[in-house]
């Protein structure tokens, strides 16, 4: 193709700036004329790359309510995301997706290349992390989610190239899309994350996360009741007043934290928790790269960015008693707080975009993965 490719960007919903945004955040600037198609669109809450292009919401965004309480309208993600019209002339639809943003129908003749964070978590697996195990709900919400995880795998056909996020999101593909894909490690700011020069730290230990069921902070909370240790956990969510109860006065909720609180939050922590199994993590590197240790549970896209012995420590089991005996053997630990910077500086902004336009130059080549 002797003119730039003319770009289409599909993204789940624009409602804040987590990992997936922060990824899409670059893909904007590297297309800052490309026009952006989501479910919801709340301006305010993301970034000006990707606020400053034309953006099409879907026409859920006009019902009452939903803004507020998107996920309740689940059922209805397919036909919304089905309903957009791609202009004639489009090469190539990028869509970065969790959910529904995959299922973007492209017009003729573009390809489509999905930079794909996860399969469908709350379809495939995770039910009762994200339902409850109320027998009444799980019959309901069991036959709904077998005519989305059909859509789902009918979606994925349609999709030209697949790229995952981990080694471990690339099995997922595998494992429910049946296809194979590259590995592209999604950006960390280490610019923007960089080590305290006075060192040391405050005497705390740090969780940053969404306090929702399958980030299992409680697990946590009951570990650091227990021990006594310090802990401040950053973040909101619909757990919060649950966790609230678990905790002792040695835990401190912080909730929202700007991305500066949060940056010094890690700098002048000991150790960062993180108690769940997540498809990569953004958090522990973010850590990592201001020089501090990770304490994390050793099972899925962590094991990919968290070196044991060298960058953090792993507990095997999801039980207090596990996260406390981890916390302990990082206590005797020497860490090297440049060692640790150095691993996180190997997952820079330059590798990610190196890596995403390697594989957009497969996919207008027409190599299907």
């Amino acid at each position: 193709m002797s003119r730039p490719p003319t770009v289409a960007l599909a993204h789940d919903w624009l409602n804040g700036m987590r990992g997936g945004e922060r990824c899409l955040d670059l893909i904007c600037k590297e297309f800052p004329q490309a026009e952006l198609y989501t479910l919801l669109f709340r301006p305010e809450l993301v970034s000006d790359a990707i606020r400053n292009r034309r953006v099409h919401a879907s026409g859920l965004q006009r019902v009452p309510g939903f803004r507020e309480h998107y996920r309740w309208f689940l059922p209805l993600f397919p036909l919304a995301i089905e309903s957009f019209r791609l202009p004639a002339g489009t090469d190539l639809v990028l869509s970065t997706s969790h959910c529904a943003a995959k299922g973007i129908r492209p017009p003729p003749g573009a390809k489509h290349l999905c930079y794909c964070f996860t399969p469908m978590r709350y379809a495939w697996s995770l039910q009762e992390e994200y339902f409850g195990r109320n027998p009444l709900k799980r019959a309901l919400i069991d036959r709904l989610l077998a005519r989305l995880r059909a859509w789902d795998r009918a979606a994925s056909d349609r999709v030209d190239r697949f790229v995952a996020i981990s080694r471990h999101v690339q099995e997922r593909i595998r494992r429910f899309y049946g296809r194979e894909s590259a590995v592209v490690y999604p950006p960390v700011a280490t610019q923007y994350f960089t080590p305290d020069a006075r060192g040391g730290h405050d005497g705390y230990d740090l969780v940053v996360s969404a306090l929702v069921p399958y980030k299992r902070v409680d697990l946590a909370v009951r570990a650091y009741a227990q021990s006594g240790r310090s802990l401040k956990i950053a973040g909101a969510g619909t757990e919060l007043a649950a966790l609230r109860k678990l905790a002792a006065p040695n835990v401190e909720f912080l909730g929202r934290v700007p991305d500066e609180g949060v940056r010094e939050l890690y700098r002048r922590c000991r150790f960062l928790v993180f108690p769940g199994e997540e498809d990569f993590g953004i958090v522990p590197l973010e850590a990592q790269a201001c020089g501090k240790p990770v304490v994390a549970f050793g099972k899925g896209g962590l094991l990919e960015t968290v070196v044991a012995g060298r960058t953090g420590a792993f507990f095997g089991e999801q039980t207090p008693e596990a996260l406390q005996a981890a916390v302990a053997q990082a206590e005797k630990t020497e860490w090297d707080p440049a060692a640790i910077r150095a691993h996180a500086e190997t997952f820079g902004e330059d590798r990610f975009l190196a890596g995403l336009r390697a594989e957009i130059a497969a996919t207008l080549e027409g190599r299907r993965s």
